[in-house]
C-alpha cells in the first residue's frame, strides 16, 4: 500500500513540476525537446510498477532517455550551424559577384574620359559600405576607392627629348603637387561620370596617394 501511495504521490508532484516548467520555458526550438523529455519521464513513472515487476532499473532508463534527447538536440544544433555557415558562404559569393560587376561597369564608364583627358587608367576599385550590411546596395555605399596609373606610351611612339635639369628635390616636389592637382581633377570627373553626388571617391596612384 505504501508503494502505491508513493507512486501516486510521485505522479502528482511530477505533473505539478511539469506544469511549472512549461510555464517558465520560453517558446522556442528548445521547448519541444523539454516537452518530449517530460512526457517520456511521466510515462516511465506511470510504468514504474511494471518495471518493479520485471526488476528493471527505472533510474537508468530515465538517464538513457535524457542522454538520447541531449544527443538529438546537439545533432539538431549542429545541423542549424551548418545551414548558417552555408548561408554565409552563399552570401559572401553573392557579395563578391556584385562587387565584381560594379567594378566592371564603373571601369567601362570611366575608361574613355580618363584616357582622353588625363592619360590614366583604372587598375582596380574597392568599395566601402555601411557597417553590418547584409545585402549590398547603392544606398549603403559610402566610398569608392580607385587605384589608377599613367598610361604607358603606345608602341612606336617617340617621346620628345627635353633639356634635363638635375634637381631631384625640386622635381619630386613638383611631381607630388602635380599628381595631387590631377588627382583632384580626376576625382571630380569620376564623381560626374558615375553620378556619385552623395558618395566619397578617393584616388590612389600606383606608388603614391592623391
Amino acid at each position: 500500500m505504501d508503494v502505491i501511495i508513493q507512486w501516486v504521490t510521485q505522479i502528482i508532484l511530477f505533473i505539478i513540476l511539469a506544469a511549472i516548467i512549461d510555464l517558465l520555458i520560453p517558446v522556442d526550438s528548445m521547448k519541444k525537446y523539454v516537452k518530449l523529455a517530460v512526457g517520456l519521464i511521466l510515462i516511465l513513472i506511470l510504468l514504474k510498477p511494471v518495471f518493479y515487476l520485471f526488476d528493471a532499473d527505472i533510474e537508468q532508463a530515465v538517464e538513457t532517455s535524457i542522454d538520447q534527447l541531449d544527443q538529438a538536440y546537439r545533432q539538431d544544433e549542429n545541423i542549424e550551424n551548418q545551414i548558417e555557415f552555408q548561408k554565409k558562404e552563399i552570401q559572401n559569393s553573392q557579395h563578391a559577384y556584385i562587387l565584381e560587376q560594379m567594378t566592371v561597369q564603373l571601369k567601362n564608364i570611366a575608361e574613355g574620359p580618363l584616357k582622353e583627358e588625363f592619360q590614366v587608367e583604372i587598375t582596380s576599385i574597392d568599395f566601402t559600405f555601411e557597417e553590418e550590411v547584409e545585402n549590398l546596395s547603392f544606398e549603403d555605399l559610402v566610398e569608392v576607392i580607385v587605384y589608377i596609373k599613367e598610361l604607358e606610351n603606345e608602341e612606336g611612339a617617340v617621346d620628345t627629348v627635353e633639356e634635363i635639369v638635375i634637381d631631384s628635390q625640386h622635381n619630386d616636389q613638383e611631381s607630388v603637387e602635380e599628381k595631387e592637382e590631377v588627382g583632384a581633377e580626376i576625382t571630380a570627373s569620376l564623381m560626374d561620370v558615375w553620378e556619385l553626388t552623395d558618395k566619397k571617391v578617393s584616388i590612389y596612384w600606383e606608388g603614391g596617394t592623391s
